[in-house]
This record gives C-alpha cells, structure tokens and sequence, in this order.
C-alpha cells in the first residue's frame, strides 16, 4: 500500500458488463494489465467511467479485489458513488477490506437530498472516521459542488488529501490548485489534461486514460521534462477526438471508442443503452487522424 500521496495517473477502469447485466472479471482483468502495461500509475474501479452508481457493494469489492491482485505496489482508488451518508461508509468498508490503498467518494446527488456545507462535512468526515483511508473527494456533481472554500474545510477532516476535480473544466481546477497549494489536486478536464499539468495538477484520474493510456503518459512525462511544445501537439491532436466522445451516456460513448480502438470493454448496465450509429460514425471519423499515428 501506498505510503506516500499518489500522484500521477490513475486511469478510471471500465466496467464490463455482459448482456444480462453481469461483469465479465475476465475483460476486467485483461483491462487492468493492458493500463498498467501502458504506463499508468494507478487504477481506479467504480467511478463514473465504470458506471460506480449502479455497481452493487459485492461487486465494487470484486472489482476492486481484482484490481488489487494485479496492480503490485501500484495504487488501487476506489471510486464510491453513494446517496447516503450509510451506503457510502458500507461500500467504502467492503472497498477498503478488498484492497483498496485510497478512496474516491463522490458528494451526494440526488437533488432534493443536496446538503449543504455543513451535510456535505458529516458525510466525508463519517467516511473518514470509520473506514480510514485516504480520501479525494470526487467533485463531478453540478448541484452539489465542492467551492473551494468548502474544500478547504473539509481538507481538516483526517483522511481527507485532496480532491479530483471534473466540474468547472479547468478554471475550476486552477482555483483548487491556487486555493489549497499543499492538497493532491487531480485534473479531470480530459481533453485539456497536458494544460493542467502545466498548471500544477498533481496527476489525473480522467476518462482519457483509459481510452488513451500511452498518449497520456507521454503528456505527463513531457509536463514534467518542461517539453511544452511537444504536449502541446499532441493535446491538440487529441482534443477535437473528446468533442466527440464527451457527450450523452458517456461511458457507453468510452466503450464505443475503445471497441473502434479494437478493444472490446462490453455493454453497459442497463438503463443505458448503446450509441446511436450516427454517434459511432461520428467516433470513427474523429478517431481516424489518432489511430494513423499510434
């Protein structure tokens, strides 16, 4: 386990599903290795790009037990998408007895049983006190945002070390930077990621990189060696593909792109449903000046 804050990235793991909605742990293994053979630091099960809100806790402990079992002295973060203060500590305990090294939690979101400040401290610090391990808050939920003010009190909370930051794009990345200098602060802005390095992300754990891993460590490789124009380039020739791929169903949209990749990470979990053909076509063609390079 982990001694050290993880930076770096942490490539959000797809969750498989079959027809019938079961996972298919054989795919998710050969995920697992191929990410990790790509040069990422970390995996991620059970957040949003592994549909983590329709994951039982059995299942984000499987998941999360596999990816231990592959993973060796490289972090396992467990993602934890929960509507409650109860349901998130369960699955973050059955995360964190399956291997877990860190957690992901997600504020609450549903939207009439939004707390305010205060709630959102109960929850993360209940977390924090009864599973204990190290926790970055996943701030993706446009009605329950994480301001940086807030985030700023809840880095008093014990466990709590930093925050991945998705709403806001990347202004609100910078302000989290800016405002909390000696958190973990994780860029999720994937199609701008080589722009957040360069802004001070301590790493990313971003949809991208499980679509894209070796590109992206070449981004944060060039971040670190200063090579600003050859980051540059190759964010530019990545960002018109995410116009395309964020969107609607979004891990439906990752799973498309992959299986055009040549990488089949199966369906998902019902109620999505697959892209539409004129959303394929539209993946292909932007994936075309991409997959002429690799």
């Amino acid at each position: 386990m982990p001694t050290a804050p993880i930076r770096g990235l942490v490539a959000p793991a797809l969750t498989p599903f079959t027809a019938d909605g079961s996972i298919d742990y054989g795919i998710f293994r050969d995920q697992v290795e191929h990410l990790l053979g790509q040069g990422v630091h970390g995996v991620s099960p059970g957040g949003s790009t592994g549909e983590g809100a329709v994951l039982e806790d059995d299942e984000l402990g499987r998941l999360v037990a596999e990816a231990r079992a592959l993973s060796g002295d490289r972090p396992v973060v467990a993602g934890v998408i929960r509507s409650s203060t109860k349901a998130a500590v369960r699955a973050a305990k059955l995360a964190r007895d399956a291997g877990a090294d860190a957690l992901m939690v997600t504020p609450t979101f549903y939207n009439v049983l939004v707390p305010d400040a205060a709630g959102n401290e109960v929850f993360y610090r209940a977390i924090s006190d009864e599973v204990g391990l190290p926790i970055v808050i996943y701030n993706v939920v446009p009605q329950n945002e994480i301001s940086p003010e807030t985030f700023t009190r809840l880095l008093e909370i014990e466990h709590v070390v930093g925050v991945k930051q998705s709403v806001g794009g990347i202004m609100a990345m910078y302000d989290m930077r800016l405002t909390a200098p000696n958190a973990m602060v994780y860029a999720a802005t994937d199609e701008l990621l080589f722009s957040c390095f360069e802004l001070g992300a301590d790493g990313a754990i971003s949809a991208v990189l499980s679509l894209f891993p070796a590109e992206c460590r070449r981004l944060w490789d060039w971040a670190q060696e200063g090579d600003h124009a050859a980051g540059r380039a190759l964010q530019d020739t990545m960002f018109p593909i995410w116009k395309v791929v964020r969107g609607p169903q979004f891990p439906a949209r990752v799973k498309a792109a992959l299986s055009i990749l040549g990488r089949d990470l199966g369906e998902c979990r019902s109620p999505a449903s697959p892209v539409p053909a004129a959303v394929r076509s539209a993946l292909e063609d932007a994936l075309a000046p991409l997959a002429a390079v690799r």
